[in-house]
């Protein structure tokens, strides 16, 4: 069965809601290097990032070269955290605008190379709200929460499925706009080849005049 336009970006939205919008990874990071990720955010989503550096040895203090330098920007190069020589630190804010946002980490160079082990946990959306803090000051039980977890990923739905219309009409367009360019670019070339055309019969005919053999 063919599912229709509407229903396709019904389930794309379902599927982009209902999957964790989380990124919760470790990672390692040189001295002297970057390393940066990516995550797509649409206007007024909330983002929430914890970062931390791994102690390999615990109950120990980590040495004074253990340090991170952490930036998040977004896709206008507008800077939304930054944070320099830390051992730990979070971020949270509602992105003001659509587009991909970055989160880079580095160290800076030391002789000898120090690797660091980073945990970083950045999630956007309705897996970014704190629903146990939640619970604490509306003092709800079970239920509640679970009927605001359901109305914020409606709401997350309803705007997920206008996000993606414009989206496809976007597209739309762009294959309309591009159509007309190649429609026109066709009956140009078509208009040149037979203009060559007719200036080389034109040749032909005034060379062999002039050579008398017509």
């Amino acid at each position: 069965m063919i599912l229709r336009s509407s229903q396709l970006l019904l389930l794309l939205a379902i599927l982009g809601v209902l999957s964790p919008a989380t990124h919760s990874l470790r990672f390692e990071l040189q001295s002297g290097h970057t390393k940066c990720i990516a995550e797509d955010m649409k206007t007024n989503s909330m983002t929430v990032g914890k970062y931390s550096i791994v102690n390999p040895n615990e109950g120990t203090v980590l040495p004074q070269t253990h340090k991170l330098t952490v930036r998040v920007t977004s896709t206008q190069g507008n800077t939304y955290h930054q944070a320099d020589h830390v051992e730990s630190g979070q971020f949270a804010f509602t992105a003001p605008e659509d587009g991909d946002y970055m989160a880079c980490f580095w160290v800076l160079d030391q002789k000898p190379d120090i690797t660091l082990t980073v945990d970083f946990d950045w999630k956007t959306g309705v897996q970014a709200k704190d629903w146990s803090n939640v619970a604490k000051k509306g003092q709800v039980d079970v239920m509640e929460i679970e009927l605001k977890k359901l109305q914020d990923m409606v709401a997350s739905i309803h705007e997920e499925m206008f996000y993606l219309r414009e989206r496809e009409e976007e597209m739309q367009e762009l294959n309309r706009s591009t159509n007309s360019r190649m429609a026109w670019l066709s009956f140009l070339s078509l208009f040149v080849c037979l203009s060559v055309a007719g200036l080389q019969i034109w040749h032909l005919k005034t060379f062999f005049e002039k050579k008398k053999l017509i």
